[in-house]
């Protein structure tokens, strides 16, 4: 038997390819323990968050509440931050499918929507500043400036995840798995986001007294 046949015979006993390989290598685990740990911290922060919100709510009730305006400055950090999910769900499809010089430029757009998104909130900062709207005086306005500046936290955190994510160079799982559990964690900001802003624009006591019960 000569060195090729051989060769045949040794790929075909272990039911492998180059191409079975290669394809395999753009097959993350969905049960690596780096996506089990990412779940049981967006449980955490769903908790923590909630438990703000609550206390934002009850809150509300008190004599010295007094509604603010949301700047427009938020309407363009929800355009960023939504546009930078989109580009992280790219990316993720894009190394799923082995694409990734495709996955790459999706993952760098969406950090890029994620640090105008950080810039963006500080300009909100700056506007409520300028109305005389401080964290201390006004409960509305403190716990504006807190809910957002949680949710600022986690995004720079999500950064730094993004960051390790694009110094990696391979195109094997662990790049891929990388760049899903961005995707993950983007479009959870996006979430916890979009109801910090319905609370923030349009909860009312009046609302909140019919939620409880106390209407």
């Amino acid at each position: 038997m000569n060195a090729e046949a051989l060769y045949k015979v040794s790929r075909d006993d272990f039911g492998g390819s180059p191409s079975d390989e290669n394809a395999a290598n753009h097959r993350p685990q969905g049960r690596a323990p780096a996506s089990i740990g990412l779940w049981v911290f967006m449980g955490v922060v769903t908790s923590l968050f909630a438990l703000f919100l609550t206390a934002y709510a009850l809150r509300m009730d008190s004599p010295d509440w007094h509604r603010i305006g949301l700047p427009w400055q938020v309407w363009l950090s929800t355009a960023l931050l939504g546009a930078g999910s989109v580009a992280m769900a790219v990316s993720s499809r894009a190394a799923g499918r082995g694409e990734m010089a495709v996955a790459r430029q999706a993952l760098r757009l969406g950090g890029l929507g994620a640090a105008g998104f950080v810039a963006s909130q500080l300009w909100a900062w700056q506007a409520l500043g300028a109305m005389q709207v401080m964290p201390a005086g006004n409960p509305a306005g403190s716990f504006f400036y807190l809910l957002t500046a949680m949710h600022g936290l986690h995004v720079l955190g999500g950064l730094a995840g993004w960051g390790f994510a694009m110094s990696s160079r391979g195109s094997g799982e662990a790049a891929v798995l990388r760049m899903r559990l961005c995707a993950r964690y983007w479009h959870f900001l996006l979430a916890v986001w979009v109801v910090l802003l319905a609370a923030l624009g349009w909860l009312t006591p009046e609302l909140v007294r019919y939620i409880c019960g106390t209407a």
